[in-house]
């Protein structure tokens, strides 16, 4: 699909291209690549790379063009109903008067920054601008989603206080995978951005956009990173939480075994086919009950009051 956006008092969409406006391009079909190499000549290459879900953050250039390939948040609901969050692709590709993104995959990302632009009544952004724009809106959403995860690390940090099961610690292998998936994406988005701002030195743009840019961006790659320490060290404090429950289980099944080792021994003694003097004695077998029970409680009042066990 594309789409024509022209800024006044914030993006409206119109019928068709004109100079300086937003081409937003999501999910191309084939005719529409077609014509945005006949009408744009814009480089194959940088549209084949957008549809790569493992494609690095970068800055190209390519026939006049600009492609800058920053990694966007994605959030969507699995099979089993639980939340995913992941990073795909988005090209920004730049050439005199021509704007155009080009998005494969599901986000929430440009549709907000077109409502945000007219709730601001944003009246031009186009060019450098409008990447730093889109930059600051990818990072917004990159704390937005932080935020949803931390809720998620609270649930199961309760549920799991509550009853220690599997299903919640491999929600907390899930959710440490989504924060480094943020990680590894905001590191890259953040180079680009460092790419982008040499290039801006000799061009007019926004001071103040760059800098809020960088503060987002550096904001959620320090809260990406704080939350990814925390979940960390909680699944190091459940391992050794999961740790000492079973040594306590295991020092139990010990001395159960150890105190009925006792009787046993006793029963196999007195048991044996040779003479031993109790086996036509009638006090025989309560006598041996009653050592075996002496014995056991010897025992365990040994155990109970040495540091073996403890």
């Amino acid at each position: 699909m594309i789409n024509y956006w022209k800024c006044k008092d914030g993006f409206a969409e119109i019928n068709q291209w004109k100079s300086g406006c937003w081409i937003k391009v999501t999910n191309p079909t084939d005719d529409e690549l077609a014509v945005l190499k006949d009408r744009f000549d814009v480089p194959m290459d940088f549209i084949h790379d957008a549809e790569d879900v493992e494609e690095r953050p970068r800055v190209d250039h390519d026939a006049g063009w600009m492609l800058v390939m920053v990694r966007v948040p994605c959030k969507s609901i699995d099979q089993d109903g639980e939340t995913v969050f992941t990073t795909a692709p988005l090209a920004i590709l730049i050439r005199d008067d021509v704007f155009i993104t080009i998005s494969y995959y599901d986000n929430e990302v440009l549709d907000d920054f077109i409502q945000w632009s007219v709730r601001r009544r944003m009246n031009t952004c186009k060019g450098h601008d409008l990447t730093l724009s889109l930059m600051l809106s990818t990072s917004v959403w990159y704390l937005k989603y932080l935020k949803q995860m931390n809720a998620m690390m609270n649930v199961a940090e309760e549920r799991m206080e509550k009853k220690m099961d599997n299903d919640e610690l491999m929600r907390a292998m899930g959710l440490g995978k989504f924060l480094i998936y943020f990680i590894t994406s905001l590191k890259g988005n953040a180079t680009v951005l460092a790419r982008i701002k040499m290039r801006l030195r000799s061009l007019p743009h926004d001071e103040d956009l760059l800098e809020d840019v960088e503060i987002e961006t550096q904001q959620a790659l320090d809260t990406a990173s704080i939350y990814n320490d925390i979940l960390d060290r909680q699944q190091e404090a459940y391992s050794s939480v999961i740790g000492n429950n079973l040594n306590r289980i295991m020092k139990t099944l010990t001395v159960v075994t150890i105190l009925l080792m006792i009787p046993t021994v006793i029963a196999g003694y007195y048991g044996m086919n040779v003479p031993n003097g109790m086996e036509s004695h009638p006090w025989g077998f309560p006598l041996a009950l009653a050592i075996s029970v002496v014995l056991m409680a010897l025992c365990y009042a040994f155990i109970r009051h040495s540091k073996f066990f403890k």
